[in-house]
């Protein structure tokens, strides 16, 4: 309990602004962010015995401690704010989206001279256009191949036309799949005319491109080619199969998205269809864990506010089921977000009525199909990390860290720091490390090393970032463990505290004790050995993360002891140097794949020449005929 808080009080001091209002609990934990025109009106309420606010408002009052505010100048601000602060802090009596999704898009450099067309997961404020957002990935991918193909779009990475005439035309030249710009043989002019062709195909007019390619198949036919016109034959059921995957939805020519919800008790299902230039692109859900007294009015604005917070696409038109209380503020902070208007609509007649009874439709078969598929999967991990957190005696436990080191006899140590949060793993946080300071097989050492660099280094990130008032990003050093988990017992343990305690930080150190067959048993905390239920959801988790450390140290340590074997050999093979053994390597993961090259192969690598691919050829040559 905060004694110098005193509620009754700090109701008296609230200001009637705008702002963003943070509950806190006896432990300072944030369990609640609002946003509110009048802070005074706004906050006032929750403690007035008059006021009714369902239950779940009602459990979350009883639990306030102390509460913050922000003051902003308008509520759109307000609004953002509060946006961004669920976003980070994700307070427990908030709704929150269970899913944190990132969308695949088709990015199209026009920044360039010549553009390439890309896979994208962002989207930047860049001159690049942007198709989007996708829900296949695998789609997306085959798109992009193909147009490509079809538009001779370059794949190569060079700078043009800085790099123009500094290295021999690529694969693709040769293979007749681009124009060779890298040799000047295209004009700027001509290539931006098969970008333009390449941005109306992706705006969905795909008719131009069939008319072109069976026009070339006839021709091709007539010349008895039929090589090339079987080649154009393939590439028009490409065009058509690509086509067919976006469904026609006869509702314009506008962005859209429609949003219907499916709710049973607590779980909700939230269907979204993305529609673009009147074709629909692909469909998602997202679950919503709600409380018995929320409407469906709060539980579609909340969801508003978590997925365009974001979601870096924002379509023209934006149709829901029910009104929304705050549609004009959310409305304008839309626009703002888009760069110009946003109309969220209600749709009651028509197509767009039909496509949201649709969309009403698949919310409810996948939270009919999902619900005991979603509850395992909790248990498996939100489940897990509760029981870890009762078996520890710690409140809140999020992120865990575990740590291994692999080598073969001393050779080539390396380390692994593998992440799980909320049960699941983050494999953007994952880190790996190369043994610099120890010699010959010494683990303890070898891991002393690591947890020193990893903490060291998020400190010093830690301290550049709060100099400029940024704060920890996903993937970033910064974000320290809730626990670390080390593989081992009393000794691995005892060497991590060791490293926290010179660096002055205070985080639990676990270990992963295993018994005489290698299988973990238990866990070992503050000096005793805990027992573990092996049938316990927190056993299976704790597992997966001490496989999984395992794994990712196992996989870099035979990468860098098989570049090292190659690396060996080439040594031997005259006409190498530095730089070609580099591009060698670089090109082929393994000998067998070198010694399978020919010598047309080898000179694809820029940094080859001829004398140089012979002599690696003839090393693999004689070695066979030996």
């Amino acid at each position: 309990m905060n004694q110098l808080f005193d509620i009754q009080e700090e109701l008296k001091k609230l200001p009637d602004q705008p702002g963003v209002y943070i509950m806190h609990d006896d432990t300072d934990a944030i369990i609640y962010i609002g946003k509110a025109k009048s802070l005074t009106k706004r906050v006032h309420q929750y403690f007035q015995a008059s006021h009714d606010e369902g239950i779940k408002k009602k459990q979350m009052v009883e639990h306030i401690d102390h509460f913050e505010y922000i003051i902003t100048d308008s509520e759109l601000e307000a609004l953002v704010l509060e946006c961004n602060l669920i976003k980070e802090h994700r307070p427990k009596y908030n709704t929150m989206l269970r899913d944190d999704k990132t969308y695949p898009y088709i990015r199209v450099t026009l920044g360039e001279d010549y553009p390439r067309v890309l896979f994208a997961r962002r989207v930047l404020k860049d001159k690049s256009k942007y198709y989007g957002p996708f829900t296949s990935g695998q789609s997306v991918r085959e798109t992009i191949d193909l147009v490509q193909k079809i538009f001779k779009i370059r794949t190569c990475n060079r700078t043009f036309p800085r790099d123009m005439g500094k290295d021999r035309p690529c694969l693709n030249y040769h293979m007749k799949l681009c124009d060779g710009i890298c040799t000047g043989q295209i004009s700027v002019e001509a290539y931006r005319e098969n970008v333009n062709r390449a941005i109306e195909f992706l705006n969905g007019n795909d008719k131009p491109v069939i008319q072109d390619l069976t026009c070339k198949m006839q021709e091709a036919a007539e010349a008895y080619d039929f090589e090339k016109a079987a080649h154009y034959r393939d590439l028009i059921r490409s065009v058509k199969v690509c086509v067919e995957k976006q469904k026609i939805t006869q509702t314009g020519d506008e962005d859209q998205d429609i949003i219907a919800i499916a709710r049973e008790g607590e779980d909700a299902v939230v269907q979204v269809f993305f529609i673009r230039n009147g074709k629909m692109l692909g469909r998602d859900h997202f679950f919503l864990h709600l409380s018995e007294d929320d409407t469906v009015e709060e539980e579609i604005e909340a969801f508003l506010q978590q997925f365009y917070a974001g979601t870096p696409v924002i379509p023209k038109e934006i149709y829901v089921p029910v009104e929304i209380n705050n549609h004009e503020l959310l409305e304008q902070w839309l626009s703002e977000k888009r760069g110009s208007r946003v109309y969220l609509q209600v749709p009651k007649r028509g197509q767009k009525s039909k496509l949201l009874q649709l969309a009403q439709k698949n919310a409810e078969q996948v939270l009919t199909q999902d619900k005991e598929r979603i509850k395992k999967e909790e248990g498996r991990t939100i489940g897990a990390m509760k029981e870890l957190s009762k078996l520890l005696h710690m409140e809140g436990l999020s992120r865990l860290e575990a740590f291994d080191i692999s080598n073969t006899n001393g050779f080539q140590s390396v380390g692994s720091m593998v992440v799980f949060e909320k049960g699941k793993p983050l494999r953007s946080d994952y880190r790996k490390f190369k043994i610099k300071t120890v010699e010959g097989p010494n683990d303890y050492a070898s891991m002393k090393e690591v947890l020193t660099r990893r903490f060291t280094h998020g400190l010093e990130e830690m301290k550049e970032m709060q100099e400029k008032g940024l704060e920890p990003e996903t993937g970033s050093f910064t974000r320290f463990p809730d626990v670390i988990m080390m593989d081992g017992g009393r000794g691995q343990v005892n060497i991590a505290l060791e490293v926290l305690d010179e660096l002055q930080l205070q985080i639990p150190v676990c270990g992963m004790v295993k018994d005489d067959h290698h299988r973990t048993r238990g866990l070992y905390f503050h000096n005793e050995e805990i027992p573990m239920d092996t049938h316990s959801e927190a056993f299976r988790l704790i597992t997966r993360l001490q496989d999984e450390a395992h794994r990712f140290a196992i996989t870099y340590h035979k990468s860098l002891r098989g570049k090292a074997q190659i690396q060996s050999f080439l040594d031997d093979i005259p006409n190498i140097g530095p730089a070609r053994r580099k591009a060698l390597m670089r090109t082929y993961d393994s000998a067998e794949a070198m010694s399978q090259a020919s010598v047309e192969d080898l000179l694809e690598i820029p940094e080859m020449n001829e004398k140089a691919a012979v002599s690696v050829w003839e090393y693999f040559h004689k070695e066979k005929e030996s």
